[in-house]
Order: C-alpha cells, then structure tokens, then sequence
C-alpha cells in the first residue's frame, strides 16, 4: 500500500532524549517531525548498532517500539508544551498489528501516530510506520501512563 506522505518542518526541539523516557541504547525515534493536539509523526533512521537489528534487519519489535515511542514523543512534547513533567508510560495492549515489510539498516522509517481515545491514565492510539512511501506495520496500542514523574 503506498500512502503519500507530505513533508514537515522538523520541529525545534534540542533533545528529543528530553522528551522520552527511554535512552540509548533503546531509543527508536530521531527526531520529531509534527505534533498537535492528536498527531503526531516522527522519523527514525535504521543504525546497524540498535539492538533490535538482526542481520542487518530492524526486527517486528522495533517497529512497535518505534510506534510507542513515537507516541511517548508526542506525549512529552505536549508536557512540555504545558509545563508539565513528562511521565513513563507503559504499551498495555497492541491489537490489529499488521506487519508488510521489514526495513533494513539504513532506511529511514517515517512514523504517525493518531490519538483515538484518552482516558484514566490511557491513551489510544493508532500508528502506521512507513520507509519510502511504503507502509510497513500499522497497529492500535493502548498505552497506560504512569503516575510516577519520570526524573528528566
């Protein structure tokens, strides 16, 4: 399926570490591309050093992390944005995950996630993870965020 993906400014954040709660070695979003109230897109570019590669392949579980970590980016913008501290956040469910094409090093991924329901600590979402134009996983995650404030 060949989506049409339209281009961003690249967003002015400094640090997207300051944003997330995971750091290196397990960090799977390079920069923030756009984010509003219910989206938000981010790109990624396929290292041969990240740990979920796997002969020169980034695995099924990257692709989720990547969505989810997306999604954490959007949520730590959007903290940010309000003053507030960025929490931890936890995938609670994945359901319809469709997976096309596994991408390899050096791609790089293009990834959007869509807000479809925020209640009670969790936040529905749909994500869809491209390379080139070309969809390559999409899913719905529930993802539960934590009371506890992250330390950034």
């Amino acid at each position: 399926m060949e989506v049409y993906i339209p281009e961003f400014m690249i967003f002015p954040v400094d640090d997207i570490l300051s944003l997330i709660p995971q750091q290196p070695p397990f960090v799977m979003v390079s920069k923030l591309l756009q984010a509003d109230e219910l989206n938000a897109r981010s790109s990624f570019l396929i290292c041969m050093d990240n740990v979920l590669v796997k002969n020169n392949t980034f695995q099924e579980a990257g692709l989720l992390e990547n969505m989810a970590q997306t999604a954490a980016l959007w949520a730590g913008y959007m903290a940010k944005e309000e003053n507030r501290p960025v929490s931890v956040a936890y995938i609670g469910a994945i359901k319809n995950l469709e997976i096309y094409k596994l991408p390899i090093i050096n791609d790089e991924l293009i990834t959007e996630i869509t807000i479809e329901n925020q209640i009670f600590g969790m936040t529905v979402f749909s994500g869809r993870v491209w390379h080139d134009k070309n969809l390559l996983a999409q899913c719905e995650m529930k993802v539960f965020i934590s009371n506890k404030q992250d330390t950034m």
